[in-house]
């Protein structure tokens, strides 16, 4: 599934390969992703406990995240996207129990606070909060009643 994600968000970042077939395509599945997203966002918490470093659900919702990202900074699917019900609460939401989850543990979710030393960054959650205050912010992006939500 992640490396399905993987190749998703490959084809959608490079917007000027897309053919308007698949755009529509993407378009179609947009929907499916956040609904999965929505579904599995609370795994990615489970990654605070040291022996949940390597688990499935959380890097699957994790690169689900990311592809929602860079569909929602393309106008087309953003349009769309901003009008799905529920996504911008769980994002909102997620973002909340993040910031919780990193203040009574180890704050996996930000590099600034990963980073001890001169180790190299290597946790799948560093840049999680980061991509939600994206995808929150692109959600937000020149619609009113998403605005006035958050």
């Amino acid at each position: 599934r992640v490396a399905l994600l993987e190749l998703m968000m490959v084809k959608v970042s490079v917007q000027s390969s897309v053919t308007s077939e698949e755009m529509n395509v993407f378009v179609r599945h947009a929907e499916f992703l956040a609904v999965c997203f929505q579904e599995k966002c609370g795994a990615v918490l489970k990654l605070t406990a040291a022996a949940d470093a390597e688990d499935e659900e959380a890097l699957v919702t994790i690169r689900l995240l990311d592809v929602l990202c860079e569909m929602t900074s393309n106008k087309r699917q953003l349009e769309h996207l901003q009008a799905f019900p529920g996504l911008l609460e769980t994002a909102v939401d997620t973002l909340r129990l993040t910031h919780l989850a990193g203040k009574q543990a180890v704050n996996i979710f930000t590099a600034t606070h990963a980073v001890t030393g001169q180790e190299e960054i290597s946790h799948p959650a560093v840049g999680f909060k980061s991509h939600l205050i994206r995808l929150i912010g692109n959600l937000c992006y020149k619609n009113k009643e998403n605005q006035d939500k958050v």
